[in-house]
């Protein structure tokens, strides 16, 4: 028997609740939905989905504490699908531990492609729980970590070493955006402001990296949250 990717929906909204169903019934999926937060988290706990979309605007509690509550002890694929455009909203689901973003209104094809890329995403996590990825690559840009090495058709290049470490932090995680403060953390230390320093590093990295850097296709900027490294060209 196939198992069928279980998907829960938390959103109060009929219309928006139906319109997302219907969606993923009809490409397979199987779904649980529910309009309350604190009910999300019970079904969470007991029906144990494979993903979760979340809307942040629900009756009896915010979206946001649902995140937080459900991140103490599980690291489900959560995207948030929200009308809270606003950038500050955006920044502090995904610091939170959010893996994807969609801003309502949103596109069929758009919906279903975050969701096949979190749990692909979290799939590849769990496979390499056990054995350190060696390699990554994505189209002519492949990262060796065992050599420490970068290169682009074949060819090292050089990297300084915090390039070097922003790169493998964006690859470690990509197809997930990781905001600005995330990577300052990780790169930096959690008491300093380096927002100048990591723009700097990243117009070199996408100097080095991209045939375009003015249009680039490896590490993506998601406008006032941070960057992305795509999964697949």
């Amino acid at each position: 028997m196939v198992h069928k990717t279980l998907i829960l929906i938390v959103e109060d909204e009929a219309g928006i609740s139906n319109f997302i169903s219907a969606i993923l019934t009809s490409n397979h999926y199987q779904i649980i939905k529910t309009k309350k937060g604190n009910e999300a988290i019970s079904m969470m706990a007991s029906h144990s989905p494979d993903l979760i979309l979340l809307d942040l605007g629900l009756p009896d509690i915010d979206g946001i504490e649902v995140l937080k509550a459900i991140r103490q002890w599980s690291e489900v694929p959560i995207i948030v699908v929200s009308a809270r455009g606003h950038e500050r909203e955006k920044v502090e689901a995904l610091d939170l531990g959010a893996d994807d973003y969609i801003t309502k209104p949103f596109g069929t094809s758009e919906l279903l492609a975050r969701i096949r890329t979190a749990i692909r995403r979290n799939k590849k996590a769990l496979e390499s729980d056990d054995q350190s990825l060696k390699k990554f690559s994505v189209g002519e840009f492949e990262i060796d970590f065992e050599k420490r090495k970068v290169l682009i058709k074949g060819k090292e290049v050089h990297f300084t070493p915090i390039e070097y470490k922003i790169i493998t932090l964006l690859s470690e995680h990509a197809g997930k955006v990781l905001t600005h403060d995330f990577i300052i953390k990780k790169i930096w230390g959690p008491y300093t402001n380096e927002t100048q320093a990591l723009r700097v590093n990243m117009a070199n990295i996408r100097r080095k990296l991209e045939s375009n850097p003015a249009e680039p296709k490896y590490i993506l900027t998601e406008m006032g949250v941070g960057y992305r490294m795509i999964e697949s060209i």
